[in-house]
């Protein structure tokens, strides 16, 4: 993450590369029972199987990770969806992403239980979660009590984020977003808001930057 200046405020930002996208599939309700559009971007698998690279090659492309996207009107398969074409400075976007696997994590880490006591001579109760039932009646735990188990590795979606600038096919949003480093992506654009100016970037290039 970095900063940048909206107007007098300073702000938390997230930089985030774009793909060009390339339609590889147009699916239809009387074909496939659904209206969408599949796109392939960035590199996939080095080998991939005869049935995908010749599903790909109808589309001009030789490898990619695809995706399905809302249906797009008057498009045709192959056609190059260029990032500039969707998102601009300005644009509301909601980010979804899988956000970081944590493991298998106990009930301080994965619920901030507050532990037991160092007293009354016990010493090792600190991070345990105690008990966990009511007695004969119910007789069984309910679903959804809080325990130890899998953390993290969820997909979560972060709303009404702002895109402050764009630069080639990278572009700056308020705050951050979930997910790892070099992770990818899904970015559905809401809508549009005016950006205080001027918009400053801190620390692109080692330099403040107006863009």
């Amino acid at each position: 993450m970095s900063s940048a200046y909206l107007g007098p405020v300073r702000t938390a930002v997230t930089k985030i590369s774009l793909f060009p996208m390339t339609v590889t599939q147009i699916k239809s309700l009387e074909k496939d029972g659904i209206e969408k559009t599949q796109v392939g971007f960035g590199k996939g698998k080095k080998r991939l199987p005869a049935s995908l690279l010749g599903h790909l090659k109808k589309s001009g492309l030789k490898s990619g990770k695809l995706k399905e996207i809302e249906a797009t009107k008057d498009i045709e398969l192959g056609t190059q969806i260029m990032p500039e074409t969707v998102v601009k400075p300005g644009s509301t976007v909601n980010i979804q992403g899988v956000t970081k696997g944590k493991g298998f994590a106990g009930v301080v880490k994965r619920w901030n239980f507050a532990g037991g006591a160092k007293t009354h001579g016990q010493s090792d109760r600190l991070r345990a979660p105690g008990s966990i039932g009511q007695g004969t009646t119910p007789g069984r735990v309910h679903k959804g009590k809080k325990m130890a188990g899998h953390m993290g590795h969820n997909t979560y979606t972060i709303k009404n984020l702002t895109v402050i600038a764009m630069q080639n096919n990278d572009i700056w949003v308020t705050g951050p977003v979930p997910g790892v480093t070099k992770g990818y992506l899904a970015i559905t654009v809401t809508g549009e808001k005016d950006l205080p100016t001027p918009v400053t970037l801190i620390g692109l290039e080692s330099q403040a930057e107006n863009i």
